[in-house]
This record gives C-alpha cells, structure tokens and sequence, in this order.
C-alpha cells in the first residue's frame, strides 16, 4: 500500500509572479504594547523571501494579518484571497515565532513551518514556497528542511475507507521552492537528497500505520526483502527453522506463540571498492504486534501495538535511502521480526532461554519481549563484524515517562551517544543521553541463569535503563553501541502539527542517515 506523494522541485521566479494555487511565505511575531486605534496587541513582521508578496499588497499585508487574527506564533497558518494583487489566488502565511537576533530561523522551524503549510494547503496542486533562506553557510540547512517539510507535512496514510471521502482532499502535487539560483548544483543535490531522506521517512510511516492482520512477521520480511533488492541491497531472510539452527532462542521464544511465524531479515550496503574506514551495523525491533503474550497488557490503547515494529521500519526504511545516496562506508541493517502472541506455544514467565551468542536469559516478563529479538540481532551483528552499532526501537513505557512523546532516550557507549545527541538536534529528533547504573544491573542477576530479563526488584522503576543495560550484555567490548528508545517519538497519537500527521512519525531515519553521514566524514 503507498501513500499519495508530493514532488518538490526549485525555481527562481519571483513568486509573486508563479502560475500556482497558493503562495507561502513566512511571518515572525513581535512583542508590543495595544494600538489604541485598531485595538491590535504587538504587531508581524513579514519574513525575507516575501517582498515581491508585500509590495503587491501595498504595505497593508501585516495590517489585514493581524484583523484576521494572525499572532505569528510557530506553525500557524493564516489563508487569504490575494484577489489578483499577485498570480496565485490564495495566500498562506504560516508563522516562524519571534524574529532570530541576527541569524535566518533554526532549521527545525522552517521544517515545522513548510509541513504545517502544505498540510493546510491539501487539495492543490501547485504551491510554492518562499520562505527565509540565508545566503550564508546554513543555506544547505535551511534548504534541506524547507524541503523536508514540505514533502512530509503533506503525508497521508492511503488507509482502508471502501467509500469516497468528500471532505478528504489529496495532498499537494507539487511544491515549488523559491532560491535566488535554482540551477545551483549544490542546492539541487540538497532537494535530491530530502527527496530521497522523505522516501525513507513516508515508506517507515506507511509500514508503521498498516494493519497488523496485513504486516504480520513473515509478510513484513517479504515486504523488506524485495525493496531491498530493488534497491540493489544484499538480502538475506532466515525463517523460523534457519533461526532455531543458527541458534537465535530470543527470536523463537517470542515468536513461537504466534502461528506466523518470526523472522530476521538482514540487509547489506558494500560502497563501490568495498568502502573505507568504520563498518556500521543498524537494528531495528520489529514486533509486528504485542499482546505482551502471557504477561498480557490492558486491552487499553493495545490497538496501538501496532507501531511496535517502527524501529525495525526505520532500520530498514534507513537502509534503502543508504542504497541511493551511496555513502563510503559499509552499513549493514539486521531486522528481527516477531509477533508477540498468548497461545498454548507462547514462552512463559519462568522460561530459560539460550541466546545467539550462548547467553543464558530467565523470562520474568513476557511483555518484556523486545529486548529478546534485538539481544540475539545485536549479538549477530557484533560476530559479522562492525565498529558501530545503532540500534532503535519501541522498547519501554519508561521512555515515555521519562522524556515524553517528543525526546528519544539514547545509552550505550557516552561518546557515540552524545554523536546521537548531536545528530538528533540537527536533524529535529532530539535525543536525551541516559545512564547504565551498576545498581540496576545487579537487580537484574539470576538465581539459574546469567541474566534475568528485567530488574524484578525494581519492578517499572528506570524501566528505561533496564532496557538498556540488558542490551549491553550482548555487545562484544570492541564495538561502539547506541540504544535508542523512540517508544514515544515513534508514533504520534494527537492531531498533526508541523510535518508530524498523527500515526507513525518515521523517528529516527533522518537521525540514521545523519549518523551514516558522520562516520563517513569523521570515522
């Protein structure tokens, strides 16, 4: 199933002058005492890149804003008829915030700002942009985010309705980006580039946002293997019997209460002359739905256990963007699949299990089953061989509690989590660095086996750092790691805003490809 897209591409007409349905240009707010005459608190300030917009209306455009209400505050959008003062009929002002001292807008509020506008401006088929871009070093930002969110605030899931949805307009066709040179080779690589990274973002989303009865283990692998071979990826799937002879006991214990049965899906990117420097190693958790198995959860909000594969969606999502924008080190992606069901087969609390890499693991919790894929996923990539290793996933309500739906929780190696830091905050999947106490390892000792699954002491206590530290037993010492926790960020449960539509959000790909890219540069 794919999702309606929108093209981008770049001019340089003034936009006042552009054959299009709707002109977007950028307003800031300011601060200021009530106009006695008008009655109008503060006043707007129009945005670079609208002059050609404000002259055709005569000066008057922050005047007739500000009757219609416009305050200017991040992600607003004020629509109004131009009635031919300039080509397009419709203008849409969407709002920046308070002007920067000195400096063009962050590149989060331009990509905030471009996907609130092309969400508000569905059912045309043109549009264009002509929002602040500096001319300065962070013009390559900025362009990537004005492009970004454009392509992915228009996002909707195709979704199931049999009937026609009248009131239901189609995303915009095509975006239209304002620059001083669109023949530039270096902004043109940039717009290739967020086509290419919002491909990746929309396809995690439309994985994440399907029906679990349709993305069940063995379904979701197929559907991973045959776009990474499209894209020139090497592919390899190991079934449920290659999993129990090679000895993967996470995989098995967690799938075997389903009757689809699990997979592991791993994915490979040599560069032409086999790369140089760090190999980086991607995992992703792809329970494709989670009951919590015999530890079942409240019937509650179950419904969006669906999404609890968004991080093997965006591991492989990653790697088909990683096939196109060809980067000089080798990534290879392992995704583990699994559905997460209460049955007669199911593994139970009490269990023993042997992981890949000869680990033995008691099951106290069932719902705890994320962590049992990616253990035998994460082991795998260290004996292939990497320097590197990011993994991701929906792994506990504790994140949610912890930083909320916004900010992913991030463990493992401090310097290589502080890199996540960095590259979350540039891309606007912001990242918080977590500990690896001591204490709640030894919580996590067993009477019969090397490790319990969870630190029962502790019970939800830093449910969050119990994730984490069970994961670093399965990280050989030579291999620089990363967890991930997006259990919030992944899915977006309120109404849209920004680029963000409700469903999957595609958290963390473009935090991925950012961290691809500084390995490449800087090893």
């Amino acid at each position: 199933m794919t999702s309606p897209s929108t093209t981008l591409s770049l001019v340089d007409t003034d936009p006042a002058e552009l054959a299009v349905d709707a002109i977007v240009i950028g307003v800031h707010s300011t601060t200021g005492e009530q106009d006695a005459t008008s009655g109008l608190a503060g006043t707007l300030l129009l945005a670079s890149g609208a002059e050609s917009i404000a002259a055709a209306f005569d000066g008057k455009l922050t005047e007739t804003l500000a009757l219609l209400g416009a305050t200017g505050g991040p992600g607003e959008v004020i629509k109004l008829a131009t009635l031919g003062t300039v080509t397009a009929p419709v203008l849409a002002v969407v709002g920046l915030g308070a002007e920067p001292s000195g400096a063009a807008p962050a590149p989060e509020t331009l990509r905030r700002a471009a996907g609130a506008a092309v969400r508000a401006l569905a059912g045309a088929s043109r549009v264009a942009m002509a929002l602040p871009l500096p001319d300065d070093a962070d013009a390559p930002d900025a362009l990537r985010a004005v492009a970004e969110g454009a392509l992915l605030g228009g996002y909707r899931f195709a979704g199931y309705k049999t009937r026609p949805q009248p009131a239901r307009r189609e995303p915009v066709g095509e975006v239209l980006v304002a620059v001083p040179d669109a023949a530039d080779a270096a902004a043109q690589a940039e717009v290739t580039r967020a086509q290419t990274v919002a491909a990746a973002v929309r396809l995690t989303r439309d994985w994440v946002n399907t029906a679990p009865n349709e993305l069940r283990p063995p379904a979701f692998a197929d559907a991973v293997a045959e776009a990474g071979r499209a894209a020139g990826l090497d592919v390899e799937v190991l079934d449920e019997v290659a999993l129990r002879e090679g000895g993967y006991g996470g995989i098995i214990a967690v799938g075997q209460g389903s009757e689809a049965p699990p997979r592991l899906v791993k994915l490979t990117y040599t560069p032409d002359g086999g790369g140089t420097g760090k190999r980086v190693a991607l995992v992703g958790k792809g329970i494709t739905f989670d009951t919590g198995g015999v530890s079942i959860k409240p019937a509650q909000g179950m419904w969006e256990m669906k999404s609890d594969m968004a991080g093997a969606a965006a591991v492989a999502a990653t790697m088909l963007a990683v096939a196109e924008l060809k980067p000089s080190v080798p990534v290879t992606a392992y995704v583990p699949m699994a559905e997460n069901m209460p049955s007669g087969t199911s593994y139970r609390p009490g269990d023993v299990i042997t992981m890949f890499n000869g680990k033995k693991v008691e099951v106290l919790n069932t719902d705890a089953e994320g962590r049992m894929i990616l253990g035998d996923a994460m082991a795998r990539a260290c004996a292939d061989g990497c320097d590197y290793l990011f993994e991701t996933s929906t792994l506990t309500g504790g994140q949610v509690v912890s930083l909320g739906k916004r900010i992913s929780g991030v463990m493992g190696t401090a310097e290589l989590c502080e890199r996540v830091r960095d590259a979350g905050d540039a891309v606007g999947e912001p990242t918080w660095p977590m500990p690896l106490p001591d204490d709640v390892r030894k919580g996590m000792d067993s009477d019969v086996a090397d490790i319990s699954q969870v630190n029962a002491g502790m019970d939800r206590a830093g449910h969050m750092l119990q994730g984490g530290v069970f994961l670093r037993e399965f990280v050989t010492d030579d291999v620089a790691w990363a967890h991930i926790d997006i259990a919030g960020p992944s899915y977006h449960s309120g109404e849209a805003t920004g680029y963000w539509t409700k469903g999957g959000t595609g958290v963390p790909v473009r935090t991925l490809l950012r961290l691809i890219d500084d390995v490449a540069a800087n090893g």
